[in-house]
């Protein structure tokens, strides 16, 4: 019974620690996934950062981005493979009957196909020609086709975008999430059309797509000088601009994720520690009720070494028992969780090896006293014992 409550002891530190440990892995797994869809060598250019820290009203008072600026930055910079602004705003989107509410509506140049990381399944992505003459068509994404379209081709159909028609072109293929954001709940209009249907007075950010991933901070710095120069910022002054790369997200997110690894290792270990203690005093306690078979064996020509490895074994082994019981029933539940709720998990080999592996090493460590102390036993004393 006590081995029994030991092994459940070192099972539920093992149990909750990868439990925890596995659905992190899952989101950061998901996480990965997602900022892949944005592309590896883009950067985006706007007013508020990404991860706004600090006073929101500083970020609030800076200028706007111009076209000009865009103009400026596509003659200048040497790294760039494809610009564009872009804007957005979300609105209703209706065909028919049907409608969706909370669409992603973008004004943006041909270009964006290429920064976005895009794919055209149907149809074609927004023209120059369209911009220039401020034609009223419109790309879709992937689940506005499906629900408004559901059944039918949508090209050359129409869709109302706050009851304002536009000709449907195209539609783009699957992205999935990008943190909360549907990115197939999209709509792409060309700029000059979305700025004549919805007004200019909204934020511009400047989207841009690097040659070479390699390239991406000498085409950041070489990006801060030249916005630096077209906006008139004063030397001395900080930019009153935000460089945003998926990477930067990325490291944000790990930070965040972090301080959910050191509370989950935490509480991990004080229950290993507790198994650990427990598996301590259960191996004192059978020191004790075995003290004449260790004097016997002894006195039959036992070694010290050979008493140490008995019980180091077997303390080890309880808790690698206990360990497996706890990886299994941890990742278990990470998955169930990952089943039942939007939450990602990721069980990996090294995981179920490091979780077994290390519930192991805690019985050794902690079974060395009783080891030790064993092994010591005087064989004559030992002999007398009752």
């Amino acid at each position: 019974m006590r081995t029994v409550l030991t092994t459940l002891g070192i099972g539920i530190g093992v149990a909750t620690l990868l439990a925890i440990v596995g659905i992190i892995q899952g989101l950061n797994t998901s996480f990965e996934k997602q900022l892949s869809t944005l592309g590896a060598n883009t950067i985006y250019v706007s007013k508020f950062p990404w991860m706004i820290r600090g006073n929101w009203w500083a970020f609030r008072n800076r200028k706007n981005l111009t076209l000009e600026q865009v103009a400026q930055v596509r003659q200048q910079a040497d790294f760039i493979t494809a610009i564009s602004p872009a804007v957005m705003r979300t609105s209703d989107v209706a065909h028919g009957a049907e409608q969706i509410s909370n669409v992603r509506v973008n004004g943006v140049w041909s270009d964006y196909l290429t920064i976005g990381n895009y794919e055209v399944v149907a149809g074609r992505f927004l023209t120059r020609a369209d911009e220039e003459v401020n034609r009223p068509v419109a790309v879709i994404g992937a689940d506005v086709a499906a629900t408004l379209f559901a059944g039918i081709s949508p090209l050359g159909q129409t869709v109302r975008i706050d009851n304002r028609p536009f000709q449907v072109v195209g539609t783009l293929g699957r992205k999935g999430k990008v943190v909360s954001e549907n990115m197939d709940l999209s709509v792409f209009l060309p700029f000059k059309t979305f700025n004549a249907t919805f007004g200019k007075g909204r934020p511009m950010q400047i989207a841009i797509a690097v040659a070479d991933a390699g390239q991406i901070h000498k085409a950041e710095d070489q990006l801060v000088g030249i916005l630096r120069r077209v906006r008139s910022t004063p030397p001395g002054q900080p930019d009153d601009f935000s460089i945003n790369r998926p990477d930067t997200l990325a490291a944000t997110y790990e930070q965040l994720t972090g301080a959910l690894y050191a509370v989950a290792t935490g509480v991990g270990l004080i229950t290993l520690l507790v198994g650990g203690i427990g598996i301590m005093n259960i191996m004192l306690v059978s020191v004790r009720e075995r003290t004449r078979e260790i004097g016997v064996r002894r006195a039959l020509g036992a070694r010290q070494r050979t008493i140490i490895l008995q019980f180091l074994m077997e303390a080890s082994s309880v808790s690698a028992v206990g360990g497996l019981l706890g990886t299994t029933v941890g990742l278990g539940t990470a998955k169930l969780v990952s089943l039942v709720t939007p939450l990602a998990a990721d069980v990996r080999p090294s995981t179920v090896l490091g979780g077994v592996a290390f519930s192991a090493l805690v019985g050794l460590l902690f079974g060395i006293w009783p080891a030790a102390r064993a092994a010591r036993l005087d064989p004559v004393e030992a002999l007398r014992y009752e």
